[in-house]
């Protein structure tokens, strides 16, 4: 929140909700069953002819796949202008201050903004989600001859857990909880980038790095050529564990297509999130349910642009929403294809 007074309404509501045992409603779930969400979204009235879609940055994948898609999106009635931004966090600030109308971004940031956490000084709740389009998986790569093979194995280790405050320090902060292993205490962590982490592996001078991206991710890919690594098994209890307490999360098996390092059926597997187009609030339901239809619709023709809308897929659209609602529009598209109930 940028404004004193937003940030004090939002924070004096928080404690209230808080002091009444929480804002959860009793909703519908995808998968047809009872949850404890955030209410559903009010819908807007606005049809709106330029919709402004926030990214990252312009060498990023959120920056081109959102260009290819836009670009097939664009109607006679509105026109998709594509930004570079600071990524998920920025999107959704943008969104609220009014400067987007459209954002992709990681699920579990969209989560932490609609709860007013981890980053976010105060819940930000003007928008809503179209649906999850692609994994961004939470990868744990160590070199081969530091003996790591599962999460347990990382205590006492040097390990990179992404810079200070980033998604990816968030999601090593939490594997390593339901592991059982403090980020504070039980490592000897450092804060790099992917490419820091990647160099770091390289010389020796750290033992694992946690990097949350799609896959194959470019560092890792580069690092493999000249030092034997491998990817770290999470294992179906810390997974469990993790799917419980943050319903951002979702299972991802490894396979040869993420690396050529990694055999296929070797049962490695780590969690997942989720990169999504939420929308304002503002937005009319007649709108997003058009552009949620077209995304769809035109699926193949976005896997022509660009190689990631080959892992689009309508049966995990809103699999991975956590509390974050969709938009009326988009649940309307979902009902009527039977992907919700």
């Amino acid at each position: 929140m940028k404004k004193f007074l937003a940030v004090f309404l939002a924070a004096l509501m928080l404690f209230s909700l808080a002091a009444c045992g929480g804002d959860g409603s009793d909703t519908t779930t995808a998968a047809g069953t009872s949850d404890t969400t955030a209410a559903p979204v009010e819908p807007g009235t606005e049809t709106i002819a330029n919709i402004t879609v926030g990214t990252g940055g312009t060498t990023g994948t959120y920056y081109a796949f959102t260009t290819a898609v836009g670009q097939l999106l664009n109607t006679d009635s509105y026109k998709f202008t594509v930004v570079s931004t600071g990524g998920s966090q920025a999107n959704i600030e943008m969104i609220e201050d009014g400067e987007a109308q459209m954002a992709i971004v990681q699920n579990d940031v969209m989560n932490y903004a609609y709860e007013g956490t981890n980053g976010f000084t105060a819940a930000i709740k003007d928008f809503s989600v179209i649906g999850c389009v692609y994994s961004e998986v939470c990868q744990i790569v160590a070199r081969k001859d530091s003996g790591i093979k599962t999460v347990a194995d990382l205590k006492g280790k040097s390990v990179a857990v992404g810079d200070a405050g980033s998604g990816v320090y968030y999601n090593a902060t939490q594997i390593l909880a339901a592991a059982g292993i403090d980020i504070d205490k039980d490592i000897k962590k450092t804060a790099a980038s992917f490419g820091d982490s990647a160099t770091a592996l390289k010389d020796g001078s750290i033992d694992a790095a946690f990097i949350t991206a799609g896959t194959p991710t470019t560092a890792i890919t580069d690092l493999a050529t000249t030092t034997d690594v491998v990817v770290v098994d999470l294992g179906d209890e810390v997974i469990a564990k993790l799917k419980a307490d943050y319903p951002f999360y979702s299972e991802y098996t490894y396979s040869s297509a993420d690396y050529d390092f990694i055999a296929d059926g070797d049962g490695a597997k780590t969690v997942a999130i989720k990169a999504t187009f939420i929308v304002s609030n503002k937005m009319s339901e007649d709108q997003a349910y058009s552009i949620t239809k077209d995304l769809w619709e035109k699926q193949e023709e976005i896997a022509a642009a660009h190689a990631k809308g080959k892992e689009m897929s309508k049966d995990s659209a809103v699999s991975a929403v956590g509390n974050v609602p969709l938009h009326p529009g988009a649940e309307k598209y979902y009902k009527e294809i039977g992907i919700i109930k």
